[in-house]
């Protein structure tokens, strides 16, 4: 049986209706749809070296890693693309011994992690505690392909980027974060140097690593627009959706391989 190939260059994923409204400034987009499958797909093309190249967007209809699963699963089974990079928004660190941060900086993760995974028990069976709650964490990691790393470096450095860009472990987990115990006991206290958090990149790594022949590179680019404490808020969202985006761009226009 001959091997399947990629059918497009790259897909993107977003999920709120900022990030989507972000996506749709960068591109001339048409809306797709397909038989059976009540997912609105997004299709345009962008010009490297010449050639024509193939771009898909997908929106998620709820927010979490259940929907983010199934989305990047469809997108993948559907349109075969060569790399799956999800946009977007997420919380920032501000924590000592991580690199400063600022709203709309971006943060590309090498690691993803699920620290939502484990137990709740009591206090006295536990090393992370809440009150009279306790919780074993069992959590699990997905890494993005090494080899793309440099790529990414690349367009960190290039005099077209306008954005601090950061690369270090992205935490995902399934409530948003507001309260600066959990990302301390629950988040630093595992990882320390985890640099950002939200609720979907750990599903569509996940997807992307165990999808069938061919398997996209999965990439997930999201940018600070608060940080994970009682002071979150939307004021920023609208920048860092923008910061996401115009990062995420460069990357596929001009450095990513394209075959």
């Amino acid at each position: 049986m001959p091997r399947k190939k990629y059918r497009t260059d790259v897909a993107l994923l977003s999920v709120t209706n900022t990030e989507f409204a972000a996506v749709t400034h960068f591109h001339e987009w048409k809306a797709k749809t397909i038989d059976g499958d009540d997912q609105i797909y997004d299709v345009a093309s962008f010009e490297r070296d010449g050639v024509r190249r193939s771009l898909v967007h997908a929106k998620l209809g709820e927010m979490g890693m259940t929907a983010a699963a199934a989305t990047a699963m469809k997108l993948i089974y559907e349109f075969r693309p060569r790399y799956l990079i999800m946009v977007g928004i997420a919380a920032g660190v501000a924590m000592e011994g991580v690199a400063d941060q600022m709203y709309g900086d971006v943060v590309v993760p090498d690691v993803v992690w699920n620290y939502s995974a484990g137990k709740f028990v009591s206090p006295s069976e536990a090393d992370i505690a809440f009150g009279d709650v306790g919780f074993l964490p069992r959590s699990t990691y997905a890494a993005i392909p090494m080899e793309i790393l440099p790529h990414i470096r690349a367009a960190m450095e290039s005099e077209e980027n306008q954005c601090t860009v950061h690369i270090g472990p992205m935490a995902c987990g399934s409530s948003v974060v507001a309260n600066r115990k959990i990302l301390e006991k629950q988040i630093h206290s595992q990882l320390s140097n985890t640099a950002g958090l939200d609720m979907e990149s750990y599903a569509v790594v996940y997807a992307a690593n165990h999808a069938t022949e061919p398997k996209p590179i999965p990439i997930i680019i999201k940018s600070v627009c608060d940080f994970a404490d009682n002071e979150k808020s939307d004021d920023y969202q609208k920048f860092a959706a923008y910061t996401s985006c115009e990062f995420a761009k460069l990357l596929y226009e001009k450095y990513l391989p394209l075959g």
